[in-house]
C-alpha cells in the first residue's frame, strides 16, 4: 500500500487485527526486517510496517533529515486515523520515534526504541570511523545522515509524555553510557540492556524481540 505525505509516497504493509502498532526500520533497511515480529504481533495487533523516505519502496529524496521522517510518521498516523498507536522504532527508526513523541505528544500511546542515539557522538568510536570512511568513498546521503544528525537535547527528551521502553544490546554500536543517559532523561522510561546482544541481532527477523517488548505492550 502507498500513503502520500509531505510530497512523497510512503510504502507500507498492514497486517493483523486489533490495536495499532507502527514499526519503523533502521538506516538502509526496509519494513521486511520486521517480518518475523509482524507475524507474532498480527493475532492481537494491527501492524503498520513502513518504508521510510528514500528506503525500500518509498519515494526518493535528495537530502535526508530525521525531522522530515518524523513528520512523515505524524502525517501517516493522522492520515490513516490511527488512534493512539504504539510506535516501535529500531536504530534510525528509534530516533524518528523520539522526535515524533517530542514534536507530536498527542499522537502515541507508548513508544519503544532500540539502538537509538540522540547525537552522532553517541555512536562508539570505531563504528563512527567506519561510517566516515564509507561516506568518504560513497558520498551516501544515508551515511551523511548518521554522521551529522540527530541533535536531540536532554531537555527535549524530558518532554516525552508517553510510557517509553528503551532497548539496546550490551554490544550495541551505541555507547552504553549514551543509552543510559537518554533513558534517564525520559520521564516515564524503562531501560532494558540485552546482555550479549549486538545492535541488530535481536531485532532483524529475530524471534527474540517479541518476547522483550510483549510485556510492555500489554502492561
Amino acid at each position: 500500500m502507498v500513503f502520500s505525505a509531505n510530497g512523497i509516497d510512503l510504502y507500507y504493509e498492514r497486517t493483523g487485527q486489533g490495536d495499532p502498532i507502527v514499526l519503523l526500520h533502521g538506516n538502509g533497511e526496509d519494513h521486511t526486517i520486521f517480518d518475523t515480529l509482524t507475524t507474532q504481533l498480527a493475532p492481537s495487533r494491527t501492524v503498520y510496517a513502513l518504508d521510510s523516505r528514500d528506503h525500500g519502496k518509498s519515494g526518493k529524496v535528495k537530502t535526508l533529515r530525521y525531522e522530515d521522517m518524523a513528520e512523515d510518521a505524524a502525517a501517516f498516523i493522522l492520515g490513516l486515523n490511527l488512534r493512539k498507536p504504539i510506535l516501535y522504532g529500531f536504530s534510525d527508526g528509534g530516533i524518528v520515534g523520539l522526535l515524533l513523541a517530542i514534536k507530536h505528544p498527542e499522537l502515541l500511546s507508548k513508544l519503544i526504541v532500540s539502538g537509538a542515539n540522540t547525537r552522532p557522538d553517541g555512536i562508539k568510536g570505531r563504528y563512527a570511523v567506519s561510517m566516515k570512511i564509507t561516506y568518504f568513498f560513497t558520498r551516501s546521503r544515508k551515511y551523511k545522515l548518521m554522521l551529522t544528525q540527530p541533535d536531540i537535547t536532554d531537555a527535549e527528551l524530558n518532554t516525552i509524555a508517553v510510557p517509553t521502553l528503551v532497548l539496546a544490546g550490551s554490544r550495541d554500536i551505541v555507547r552504553d553510557g549514551h543509552t543510559r543517559s537518554m533513558a534517564r532523561s525520559i520521564p516515564d522510561c524503562t531501560l532494558h540492556i540485552l546482555e550479549g546482544e549486538t545492535h541488530a541481532g535481536y531485532v532483524v527477523n529475530s524471534e527474540k524481540l517479541y518476547g522483550v517488548i510483549e510485556p510492555f505492550l500489554g502492561g
